[in-house]
């Protein structure tokens, strides 16, 4: 019998890894983010007989009436993947987002793997570079926190890679994918449109080299026909989904200048290849309490710029093989320029690591075959170095599973809810079952999804000292009860201030709900 090779032997521990940790949220579902919160406040609206990708509000003018908005910040895969699992197979919500989950973590494994290999590495170092992949903190997180497009991405780019180096000519089949990827991509998550137009110059490029050089006629042919089908395919996204309503992208303050305007996107390969923002909690705006200060901060991230433009370098000078090195060329050119434009516009994208991530992803092969060539010792240190990262990361999946499973509550959803203990949320069931015209309205989007048949409304979080504008919060009139659950840490005057955004509603009664959350309800 022959022996088993060792690349084989690591992928099949990566992969029973990943459906053990698919198994384990099958029976306890993880929680979720916000942005895929409310693509699921979409979905719900759906299911109670809204239109398509359609969200069901209360109406700001007359409660009593409802708004029904096309939903465009958010690509609708997020929700319809699981919606679709969810009705073929009758499970809850988080059971089919479970599922969703691992099935889109393995295709995710097995897209890069085979780009990998496509683009010119041995099995050996593409199984080597999954296992760094499945090291990083980006591929635990949605076994905690259902992050939506991130995974859905994750799990699709790796074969649109794939496709943009596996074509050898302009044909029908090229046509075809050049076409369909934009759309399928998109349905992932909206942001793929840069990816899209990164993986597409690839092709161009590729197909229009001689030798060492471009071909100026093949470059003008096939610049026409790559052309074509990519306008019909942003055309169309634009036509039918983004020009229904505002995205991230649509909106701007003006421009701003500022160093972490330009060093963040240069500093992508460290940020996103190493978890360097995922670990921190957020690198430049920390959701918790930050490790170092801002001025610290930006030192660190001008040094990790410095320092990824060293690694960007290295493997393009020493790694031989062209194709890998147009790649990690041109994504990383595309993320530069999409990025700082948009930082630089002040448009709504934030500053987190999980927008580069497939530069992360890119770099993985240069950097184990650049280590493979190393002397022992560098070896040793970048053998530490992924320990260090799985003990960190895999340490804060068990925390994060072990606080879904026993801490956080369950509702209709079968979505871990953090922020509520399981009595209070028995509650908040209780008066949905008993009321039919009722509204709640809720400071998060995670709670809202246990809500099954009253109209709900989501405010955002009054923060202490901050000017109002109550146009944007009012809802007059009057509409059955109203139930508003704040959290237990407001003071008087944000309690008052969030009643007063319902004037059609007096004698508010007053109920303590576990130690988190303050019950309002007005009849």
């Amino acid at each position: 019998m022959k022996n088993i090779s060792p690349h084989k032997i690591i992928l099949t521990i990566i992969i029973v890894i990943t459906l053990i940790m698919g198994l384990m949220i099958f029976v306890y579902p993880p929680s979720i983010f916000p942005d895929p919160s409310h693509g699921f406040q979409v979905m719900r609206s759906m299911q109670m007989g809204g239109g398509f990708n359609r969200l069901v509000t209360p109406n700001q003018d007359d409660i009593s009436k409802n708004n029904s908005d096309f939903l465009t910040w958010w690509s609708p895969g997020q929700y319809l993947v699981p919606y679709i699992i969810k009705i073929i197979t009758g499970l809850n919500t988080g059971k089919a987002t479970a599922l969703v989950i691992t099935l889109f973590e393995l295709s995710g494994l097995a897209g890069f793997y085979f780009f990998f290999k496509k683009i010119g590495f041995t099995s050996i170092i593409a199984a080597l570079s999954i296992a760094f992949i499945a090291c990083q903190q980006a591929y635990v997180i949605p076994y905690i926190f259902y992050n939506g497009g991130e995974i859905l991405l994750f799990g699709f780019e790796g074969w649109f890679l794939y496709g943009c180096v596996a074509t050898k000519k302009i044909d029908l089949k090229l046509l075809l994918f050049v076409l369909l990827s934009g759309w399928v991509g998109f349905f992932c998550k909206s942001s793929f449109i840069w990816i899209y137009a990164a993986g597409l110059l690839c092709i161009w490029l590729r197909l229009s080299a001689v030798g060492e050089s471009l071909n100026v006629r093949k470059l003008i042919k096939n610049g026409i026909w790559l052309a074509i089908p990519a306008i019909i395919s942003v055309a169309c996204i634009y036509i039918f989904f983004l020009s229904k309503g505002q995205t991230p992208a649509s909106t701007s303050t003006g421009l701003k200048f500022s160093l972490q305007t330009f060093s963040f996107p240069l500093a992508s390969p460290l940020v996103a290849g190493f978890s360097v923002d995922d670990i921190m909690h957020g690198l430049l705006f920390p959701t918790f309490t930050p490790f170092i200060t801002p001025e610290h901060t930006l030192w660190i991230l001008l040094l990790m710029a410095v320092l990824s433009l060293i690694l960007i370098s290295g493997i393009i000078r020493f790694v031989p093989k062209n194709n890998y090195r147009l790649f990690v060329i041109v994504f990383y050119l595309v993320s530069i320029l999409f990025f700082t434009t948009a930082y630089l516009r002040q448009m709504t994208i934030s500053y987190e690591g999980r927008h580069f991530r497939i530069i992360g992803l890119l770099i993985v092969p240069g950097i184990i075959y650049l280590v493979a060539k190393l002397k022992r010792p560098y070896k040793a240190a970048f053998v530490v170095l992924c320990l260090v990262l799985i003990g960190i990361n895999y340490s804060f999946l068990v925390k994060g599973f072990i606080f879904n499973k026993n801490i956080s509550s369950r509702g209709n959803s079968g979505f871990a809810q953090q922020t509520i203990d399981q009595q209070s949320l028995n509650y908040l069931l209780k008066l949905n079952d008993e009321n039919k015209d009722a509204i709640f309205v809720f400071t998060t989007a995670d709670l809202p999804l246990e809500i099954t048949h009253n109209r709900i409304i989501i405010i955002d979080p009054i923060i202490k000292g901050e000017q109002i504008n109550y146009d944007d919060y009012s809802y007059d009139g009057h509409a059955g009860p109203l139930y508003l659950l704040l959290p237990a840490n407001y003071s008087a005057e944000q309690d008052s201030t969030a009643m007063e955004f319902f004037p059609g509603y007096k004698d508010f009664s007053e109920q303590k709900l576990g130690k988190n959350y303050v019950l309002y309800a007005a009849k």
